[in-house]
């Protein structure tokens, strides 16, 4: 599985104390300083079972300067998010992890965090 991760996140600090103490193997991506592509973030949101303004970290300051909380949340409005979240990155919410089995989640709650290690 791999866990994309900004170090200075406590929730994505304590996701990966928690695949540590589960034993799971895993690989860390720091999304900040590897971010994820356009193609990238549609197979994830496919794995998700989301759509990209479902990820997007709204209240950052860079959302703000885009206007981010008026933008459009239709099928026609998909490819601008994703544009956004490929070119700033911060936009991404964390941690996200993308298991082995093919699903993934976004690890914020202690429950998503356990759906994938018992995956």
């Amino acid at each position: 599985m791999e866990i994309w991760i900004n170090p200075r996140c406590g929730k994505c600090r304590a996701a990966i104390s928690e695949l540590e103490a589960a034993g799971a193997e895993y690989t860390v991506r720091r999304y900040l300083e590897d971010p994820p592509s356009a193609a990238e973030l549609e197979q994830v949101l496919v794995r998700l079972a989301l759509e990209p303004w479902d990820i997007a970290r709204v209240d950052e300051a860079v959302a703000k300067e885009l206007g981010l909380k008026q933008w459009g949340r239709t099928e026609a409005d998909r490819a601008r998010w994703i544009a956004a979240l490929a070119e700033h990155p911060i936009l991404i919410q964390r941690p996200i992890i993308t298991a082995d089995d093919g699903h993934a989640v976004v690890a914020r709650t202690p429950e998503a965090l356990r759906s994938v290690i018992r995956g």
